[in-house]
């Protein structure tokens, strides 16, 4: 157990560049790291990184592994933890951080099977024992209803995957320097038994970033029937937003499950949430309590997303809506 020292935060990235989901790590794990008194590592696979790796150490790592080769250029399960096995093996990092995005999903649990180590999946909170540097990962539990504390106490690495937008990107300081360490990890042949065949591009809808926006507009089952979304668009588009939705109208049909906020969907953390309709069970207001304002427009003065509102407003979508546009519109011109 002593062997094994640092932080590490994998930098998921695609066409070179450093994913949100990342970045966002590097903030809390500077923490947790600093708290330790161990350094921040980034760990950096991919083909041609150079941005990546700039950008984690823009956003506060002390130390870049770098394992940049066309074999990465294409993420492959096998491929993937092959590499990270063994530079785990070889470093020795007593903690390593994923963004629990569909690739962080996909890897963390076959690393942590492959090292025989914890992981703890989904979490939404971090802390550290600093004294025994066993950390203490938060999760949500019995369908968000509550949160469990997990600790891996004997067990090293200790992984855990951690939802996008619970934790605020930091500031960039281009300033900042950090030692770069290159590894040249070939992948055996055979070993990963699948391959790209097409890339097909992302349809419009498929393209929504709930997790990076700093306005979101969302809909619930409040909104009485599905054509009213367009209610919802149309203030998001004022705001330079985008558009949002409760688990009920996704179930219901009314929109697409790419735009679903909750604890069966995105974790968001935006400068402004607005609740249309969405009566804030807590399985949505895991998703999306961490706003930096959230404003709740709904019939039901009693609906609890009134309790965590920073503003309410008790009345009919349909009249709130489009004045509250116009009025934007207004101030705007």
């Amino acid at each position: 157990m002593s062997e094994y020292k640092n932080f590490w935060v994998f930098i998921e990235s695609q066409n070179g560049e450093a994913k949100n989901a990342s970045l966002e790590l590097l903030s809390p794990g500077k923490k947790l790291a600093d708290a330790a008194g161990e350094k921040l590592v980034a760990v950096v696979l991919g083909s041609q990184v150079e941005a990546a790796v700039k950008a984690a150490i823009s956003y506060g790592a002390d130390e870049v592994i770098k394992v940049d080769s066309a074999e990465y250029a294409d993420y492959s399960t096998e491929g993937y933890t092959y590499a990270l096995e063994q530079l785990v093996n070889k470093y020795k990092p007593a903690t390593i951080l994923i963004g629990a995005t569909g690739k962080g999903r996909d890897l963390a649990p076959r690393l942590a099977g492959r090292l025989k180590t914890g992981l703890v999946a989904d979490c939404t909170g971090l802390d550290i024992d600093a004294s025994t540097g066993t950390v203490l990962w938060t999760r949500p539990v019995y369908g968000g209803k509550s949160m469990a504390s997990i600790e891996i106490p004997s067990a090293r690495p200790q992984i855990g995957t951690v939802r996008q937008g619970v934790f605020k990107r930091g500031e960039p300081d281009t300033g900042r320097s950090a030692d770069i360490i290159g590894e040249n990890i070939s992948i055996p042949a055979g070993t990963i038994r699948t391959s790209v065949v097409e890339k097909i591009a992302e349809a419009a809808e498929g393209a929504v970033k709930l997790e990076e926006a700093d306005v979101i507009v969302s809909g619930g089952r409040g909104l009485g029937k599905p054509e009213n979304f367009s209610l919802v668009k149309d203030l998001a588009d004022v705001l330079g937003g985008v558009v949002g939705a409760s688990r009920a109208a996704v179930d219901a049909g009314w929109i697409s499950h790419v735009h679903q906020v909750g604890q069966t969907g995105k974790t968001v953390g935006p400068k402004l949430y607005i609740a249309c309709g969405i009566s804030g069970a807590i399985q949505h207001l895991a998703g999306m309590s961490g706003s930096d304002v959230i404003i709740a427009i709904n019939r039901d003065c009693d609906a609890p997303i009134f309790d965590i509102a920073d503003y309410g407003i008790v009345g009919d979508i349909k009249e709130v809506l489009p004045a509250l546009t116009e009025a934007i519109k207004k101030l705007k011109a």
